[in-house]
């Protein structure tokens, strides 16, 4: 999943990217989406190296964080007519599915650890 993850975050932190570049207002806007847009795939590539179960999860978890703030951001730059809903439905598509597949990934491993934790609970 993570793999999967990784391309996905990366594709849409160049989406954002890009679509930044036509925005001729806002500037302080447009720094905030690309900022919490490219921290998304670098929380999960960070995630990929951790170094336990915990630090993955926290990396993990703050990459559905930055997910949640790059919708913000989206939705705020068509509030102030720096962006067309037409140019961020895909971008907002493309946030939802790599939110969805964090989530997944977050409670397979949460699911792990309380299996984990039960066994060794017990004995």
């Amino acid at each position: 999943m993570e793999d999967i993850l990784a391309k996905l975050s990366f594709e849409f932190a160049t989406s954002v990217v890009l679509t930044c570049d036509e925005v001729k207002n806002r500037p302080v806007l447009k720094t905030q989406l690309i900022k919490s847009a490219t921290s998304i795939g670098a929380n999960i590539r960070e995630a990929n190296y951790g170094y336990s179960d915990a630090d993955f999860l926290s990396k993990m978890q703050i990459a559905l964080k930055e997910s949640y703030e790059s919708e913000y951001w989206l939705k705020l730059l068509v509030s102030t007519m720096a962006l067309t809903q037409e140019c961020i439905a895909p971008l907002l598509k493309q946030c939802g599915s790599i939110r969805f597949k964090l989530i997944q990934s977050i409670k397979t491993v949460k699911a792990r650890l309380d299996t984990y934790d039960n066994i060794y609970k017990r004995r």
